[in-house]
């Protein structure tokens, strides 16, 4: 990376990782490493997919919950823990708590998706709903802990929850040593900053590279003032990474041992997902697929050696997946809309209907409109809505459309 940041030694090392692993045994699951031939294809490299949306919980959120619960003191697990989160660290919280016997309290957004509400509720937390963004909901938590007691369990901004994390780095070094360049979504930067203590210790020669979402991307201005700085409004369908400021703790970490942090668009990250559903058979959540997308965008820069990319959550609403699918294929040349004008006339629709079956393009969705005043007295806009595949094919069907003597005109 260009930004170095000037900053006492990490406060997170090697031993703290190892020691969280040992705390780990038998709690968190040594998640599976799966190849993609489809990516190694594409950079001409091996790549391998570091399956933590196959977690305990669903995300590696459980691994540092787990440690940092676990450290309390028995006076602190008396009183109970605290968390916001509008799904992955919650159920981490809530699972963490009941698998060592404490009360756990999480705060989540009103809107939050009602599966992740009652996954939360079913591994042993009281959840209150709180605010319409996860700011409020994180207030709320906080007011919650200074008036009741309750250890407060941030997501990513304490050194024994990046040990936790950093135990993904070291199954990683064992799963695939002869690994070259790791992938990992930031956010807060929990677990890129465990990650990277562990991978630099053992490999300084692995590259260990960030991946935030364009919308929500704090870290590269961070990096350039030498200090955290938020943005505004941070935003993007991946809402496991939308984080507008980084941790302390993470940040001073990311500065000195990561490599670079890149960026991916909300097209990129839909594509990757779609990807991992259809060639990896994975249900990854949008922030979890983020390195995918970094390989999709890029795929030229990873060329050097095996990849590792860490697909660090499957947790997504299926009514969200659904959008980001139709969004993915659009974005892949899956779909195709067109506007046509076309006589109104019986048999028109028909005829149209029929060149569109030379091409073997699927037809999703018609409508009609002759109400435009636009329109002729005798024509008729119809309205398509198609299922190709993929870029070539959509130009294959504009082209055999035209033809045809068909006019597009949208």
């Amino acid at each position: 990376m260009n930004y170095r940041v000037p900053q006492p030694v990490p406060q997170v090392i090697l031993d703290d990782v190892r020691g969280a692993q040992k705390m780990l045994s038998g709690v968190s699951r040594v998640t599976a490493m799966e190849g993609s031939r489809h990516l190694s294809a594409l950079t001409g490299s091996p790549v391998h997919l570091k399956c933590e949306n196959l977690q305990r919980t669903g995300s590696f959120k459980l691994r540092g919950a787990y440690v940092r619960i676990a450290g309390l003191r028995p006076e602190q697990r008396a009183a109970g823990v605290v968390a916001a989160s509008a799904g992955n660290h919650a159920q981490g919280v809530a699972l963490a708590s009941s698998l060592l016997g404490v009360r756990s309290t999480v705060f989540m957004p009103v809107g939050a998706p009602l599966p992740k509400v009652a996954a939360t509720e079913e591994y042993g937390a009281e959840v209150r709903l709180h605010g319409q963004v996860v700011d409020e909901t994180l207030a709320a938590a906080q007011e919650y802990a200074d008036r009741t007691g309750a250890v407060f369990i941030h997501p990513f901004d304490h050194r024994d929850v990046i040990a936790g994390q950093g135990t993904v780095g070291l199954e990683i070094l064992e799963q695939c040593p002869e690994v070259r360049t790791i992938l990992v979504g930031i956010g807060g930067g929990g677990l890129a900053a465990g990650v990277a203590v562990a991978v630099k210790a053992l490999r300084p020669d692995v590259k260990v590279i960030g991946v935030q979402a364009a919308g929500a991307a704090a870290y590269p201005p961070s990096l350039r003032a030498g200090h955290p700085v938020s943005i505004d409004h941070p935003t993007t369908m991946a809402d496991g990474i939308k984080v507008g400021r980084p941790g302390d703790v993470p940040f001073a970490i990311i500065g000195e041992l990561l490599d670079d942090v890149r960026t991916v668009s909300e097209d990129a990250l839909s594509s990757a997902l779609l990807l991992c559903l259809e060639r990896a058979k994975l249900v990854v959540e949008p922030a979890g697929c983020s390195p995918v997308a970094a390989l999709l965008s890029e795929p030229e820069r990873y060329g050097g050696g095996p990849v590792v990319a860490v697909l660090s959550g499957g947790n997504i609403d299926p009514l969200l997946l659904q959008r980001i699918l139709q969004f993915g294929m659009a974005a892949a040349g899956r779909y195709l809309s067109l506007r046509l004008r076309v006589s109104d006339r019986p048999g028109a629709l028909a005829g149209l209907l029929g060149v569109l079956t030379t091409v073997d393009a699927n037809v999703l969705d018609v409508s009609h409109v002759r109400t435009d005043p636009r329109l002729g007295l005798t024509e008729v806009e119809v309205e398509l809505h198609l299922e190709t595949k993929g870029p070539e094919h959509c130009t294959q069907v504009a082209r055999t459309l035209h033809g045809a003597g068909y006019t597009v005109v949208g």
